[in-house]
């Protein structure tokens, strides 16, 4: 019987030791030893969708999210009536930047929590889903 290893002694690198190396080389494989995590990176059309919420709507204030093991940092904006949006940005120094370049104020959403306006809305539509 003829175990994993190669007849040369060499051995075969199954899944498990292919998501191990992965692992600890970082989800995107560039050596630095970030950590993965089970989400996608943000993207263009994440950025767009950021952009097109807060020139449609006023009032936008964004919240930082930090990165856990399942999604990366993620920045929910809310609009003064409390309608709002998540969506993945490359790191709290990307979402920082692109408040300051839409002009929205930006907090940490592990400071300072999320407003209550943001909840309101939220009931309000699940109330209307169930009509």
């Amino acid at each position: 019987m003829q175990s994993a290893a190669g007849e040369d002694g060499g051995s075969a690198m199954g899944l498990i030791d292919r998501l191990r190396s992965r692992r600890a080389r970082g989800a995107a494989g560039d050596g630095r030893g970030r950590r993965g995590t089970l989400d996608r990176p943000s993207g263009s059309a994440d950025l767009s969708h950021l952009e097109q919420f807060v020139a449609t709507r006023r009032g936008v204030e964004g919240y930082v999210e930090p990165r856990t093991a399942v999604t990366e940092t993620t920045i929910l904006l809310v609009a003064a009536d409390g309608e709002w949006t998540r969506r993945r940005i490359d790191g709290p120094d990307t979402a920082r930047k692109l408040s300051r370049d839409l002009a929205v104020p930006v907090y940490d959403a592990q400071i300072t929590g999320y407003p209550q306006r943001m909840r309101d809305w939220s009931a309000r539509q699940r109330a209307d889903d169930e009509l």
